[in-house]
C-alpha cells in the first residue's frame, strides 16, 4: 500500500467558455500534474464550488456567456471559500486593470503561452504567493 494515494494533486477549476482554449489549458494542466474540472459558465463554475469538492486554484475568462463575467464569478466565489486563489485570463486590458487589486489573484494576458497559464497556477499555490500579481 504505497503512501502516493495519500498526496492529493492540486484541484483546478477551469472557467473558459472558448472549447479550444479550456481543452489545451485543461490538457496542459493535467499534463502538469493537476486534477481539473472544466466548465464553460459561471453558473456551472459556482454549482461546482458549492459541491464538496477540493479547488485550490480557479482559472477563470473575464469574458463569460450569461449573466455573471469572471470577476463577478471571483467576487461570488469568495463568499463561498474566502481563501480561493484566482487567475483571470482576458484580452480585454481595461477589465483586467480593475482586477489589480483583487487578492491573491494572477491577471493573464491573451493571448497566453501555456506554459505561462502553467506558471500563473503554480504561482498561486507556492506559501509565498502574492496577494496580487500580473503576469
Amino acid at each position: 500500500m504505497g503512501q502516493k494515494n495519500s498526496v492529493r494533486a492540486p484541484s483546478i477549476l477551469v472557467v473558459e467558455d472558448e472549447i479550444l482554449i479550456a481543452e489545451m489549458v485543461r490538457e496542459t494542466l493535467i499534463e502538469h500534474g493537476y486534477a481539473v474540472h472544466a466548465v464553460s459558465n459561471a453558473a456551472d463554475a459556482l454549482l461546482h464550488l458549492a459541491g464538496s469538492e477540493a479547488v485550490d486554484v480557479m482559472f477563470t475568462d473575464i469574458n463569460l456567456p450569461g449573466a455573471m463575467d469572471g470577476a463577478a464569478l471571483a467576487q461570488k466565489a469568495r463568499e463561498m471559500r474566502p481563501d480561493l486563489p484566482v487567475v483571470f485570463a482576458s484580452g480585454r486590458w481595461a477589465l483586467l486593470e480593475q482586477l489589480r487589486a483583487f487578492p491573491n489573484s494572477v491577471i493573464l494576458h491573451k493571448p497566453y503561452s501555456l506554459t505561462r497559464a502553467c506558471e500563473a497556477v503554480a504561482s498561486l499555490l507556492r506559501p509565498a504567493a502574492s496577494s496580487s500579481a500580473w503576469a
